[in-house]
């Protein structure tokens, strides 16, 4: 209707310069109106806004408790802002490792003590953080605690990656993400980027692999050795396994620094019983020494198990203990020894037998578990 007054009045008569300007600016209003109109339309169809502005919201929490409110970062980025973690946070420090003094003292003048004491280092290439640093193992001996360790330690920024933070369902958004991830780094440095399972996320390459999968996974390792991480860019990569020959070589070729945490000695776990069991009520008659002898093979996390496993026995007891004294008041039969009833009224010190039935339940479980993981299949 518009087009048409226009091009009516230019037939009969020139338009003077006002309702020109009229016209334009019906112009820009309509066009406006309708930008916003389909604007309001996708947002509202898109399934994934609700997220998008949660995200940013504590993307943009987490930039003032770190310090980086100044810093311009992209929408990709902002969803990688989202996945950081502020090392205050984290609860854990050298202190809840144990066993592993040797490890943790050679983390600490490898990783550590570069990021943090950069003067030192300004002026050699040589003595620089590495740029990839390996944890590999077996599964419960400690690799994604020593990670939190060194993020508390470091006190750098921290990123725990998830390969589900990288995937997206349009094509080339991957690879977007993947770049977001070394761009924040970069700005944010000293940084630490940390992919738990990485064997999952950057295993060997192969023909079968999904041309999203195999972008992103060129994308990741050109951009980790490639312009934005300079020689003097504090970024590091830090990966978790227990499958190291699953990891492609190119990865491994990048992670120069690897440390083996491997099934703890018997000296190592009694350490580690020790350090579980502090704080705890104990009887005097607890050896830890026998129990480390009778643990052979056992891991760290295997350990907390059978302590918490033993822990419960006492629970039990206490509860038995209360329904006998529920049936006895019952039955009007109730303790005149006062002190006998306010024993009851308390967990009993946890005992070596306690530890003993734990471990021999433990043993029948690992039995079973592992016979049926060996088992032949049926033809």
């Amino acid at each position: 209707m518009l087009l048409g007054e226009l091009s009516k009045d230019f037939l009969t008569r020139p338009l003077t310069r006002n309702e020109v300007l009229v016209v334009l600016l019906r112009v820009a209003i309509f066009g406006a109106t309708t930008y916003f109109s389909i604007k309001w339309v996708s947002d509202a169809l898109d399934p994934a806004q609700k997220q998008r502005i949660q995200l940013k919201k504590k993307a943009e929490h987490l930039m003032k408790q770190i310090g980086i409110e100044r810093v311009k970062l992209t929408e990709h980025e902002m969803n990688i802002v989202a996945h950081l973690v502020v090392p205050r946070d984290i609860k854990v420090t050298w202190n809840d490792v144990a066993g592993l003094d040797e490890l943790v003292s050679e983390l600490r003048d490898t990783v550590i003590l570069p990021l943090q004491q950069t003067h030192l280092f300004e002026h050699s290439r040589l003595c620089q953080p590495p740029k990839g640093v390996l944890l590999y193992g077996p599964p419960g001996c400690g690799k994604t605690l020593l990670a939190k360790a060194m993020a508390q330690a470091s006190n750098c920024r921290f990123i725990n990656l998830q390969a589900s933070t990288l995937v997206d369902k349009w094509y080339g958004e991957s690879q977007k993400l993947t770049a977001a991830v070394f761009s924040l780094a970069t700005k944010i440095q000293p940084c630490i980027i940390f992919i738990d399972e990485i064997d999952a996320f950057l295993r060997n390459r192969s023909r079968t692999d999904h041309e999203a999968t195999a972008m992103m996974k060129a994308e990741f390792m050109s951009l980790w050795d490639g312009l934005q991480t300079e020689s003097d860019c504090q970024v590091m990569v830090l990966g978790a396994t227990n499958r190291p020959q699953h990891v492609d070589p190119a990865i491994l070729r990048r992670m120069p620094t690897t440390f083996q945490i491997a099934l703890p000695t018997q000296r190592q776990r009694q350490d580690i019983l020790k350090l579980i069991l502090a704080g705890e009520n104990m009887s005097n008659a607890v050896s830890l020494k026998e129990l480390a002898e009778k643990t052979h093979g056992y891991s760290g996390s295997d350990l907390w198990e059978l302590c918490r496993d033993a822990a419960t026995y006492r629970v039990r007891d206490y509860v038995r203990k209360q329904q006998m004294k529920q049936i006895a008041q019952m039955l009007h039969l109730r303790d005149r020894d006062g002190e006998a009833d306010l024993e009851e009224n308390s967990l009993r010190p946890l005992t070596q037998l306690d530890l003993l039935f734990a471990l021999e339940k433990m043993r029948e479980s690992k039995g079973v578990t592992s016979g049926a993981l060996t088992e032949p299949a049926l033809d």
